[in-house]
């Protein structure tokens, strides 16, 4: 099946060092991990742009889920300000919309995940980051789905 028409949506966790990307499966039932796009530094913003945006363009996605980090009382501090501003600057670049979801609890789901499954501790923390998105992607998926399923009746 070409990438390019499945319906597929991509998202990008973090704002700081680190942008996890999962995928959507090809019914858009399912999220995958299947790359974490780091930034080399902080100065490095247009590289991580662009490596997103041909990531975006390989498998034809339509839509990008960012991760919203809210407090756990909803308010928005300075890291969902700047999940904000990064939100603008993927749009821009990408011309695709980028929906913000609520990414509140999903390292610690992603973490209790792997120690259920037997993964040892020092092993954890290379693939926290995309567990934590694949979560925060499957959310953004279910929701659409209960959407669809509550147009329908």
């Amino acid at each position: 099946m070409n990438p390019g028409s499945e319906r597929n949506y991509y998202e990008n966790n973090g704002i700081r060092l680190r942008l996890k990307n999962s995928r959507g499966g090809p019914l858009g039932l399912t999220a995958q991990g299947i790359e974490i796009v780091r930034r080399k530094s902080e100065n490095k913003l247009r590289q991580t742009l662009a490596r997103i945006e041909e990531i975006a363009k390989e498998y034809g996605v339509e839509k990008i889920v960012l991760g919203f980090p809210k407090h756990m009382n909803n308010d928005i501090g300075e890291r969902a300000e700047k999940s904000l501003e990064f939100k603008e600057m993927l749009e821009r670049r990408t011309g695709l919309p980028v929906v913000m979801w609520d990414e509140r609890l999903t390292t610690v789901e992603a973490d209790r995940t792997m120690m259920e499954t037997g993964i040892r501790r020092e092993n954890r923390k290379e693939y926290v980051d995309m567990i934590a998105a694949v979560f925060i992607l499957q959310g953004y998926l279910d929701y659409l789905s209960h959407q669809k399923e509550s147009q329908e009746n």
